[in-house]
């Protein structure tokens, strides 16, 4: 996968947490942290291995399992994408 695939996956990740009015203040906070450190590394064009990212996300997965699952659902779609990309 591609940056550009990264790119379109964080796309719906966006929309997922614009249009999820059940999201706690600290929950969109946390997701939207993650989301900065994926875009973060998105223009930085990268490959570069930096752990703290996919660890980020996969705490982020835990966090929405339960209640978002469609959210953790594109993180984890996320976390694959940063695996192919050697990130």
């Amino acid at each position: 996968m591609s940056v550009s695939d990264l790119q379109l996956q964080l796309d719906s990740l966006n929309q997922q947490l614009e249009h999820n009015p059940d999201l706690t203040a600290e929950d969109r906070s946390n997701l939207t942290e993650v989301m900065e450190q994926i875009q973060a590394q998105i223009e930085l064009e990268t490959v570069s291995q930096d752990p703290s990212i996919a660890d980020g996300v996969n705490l982020a997965v835990e966090r929405f399992e339960v209640d978002h699952p469609t959210i953790a659902g594109t993180l984890r779609n996320v976390l694959v994408t940063l695996g192919s990309m050697g990130i």
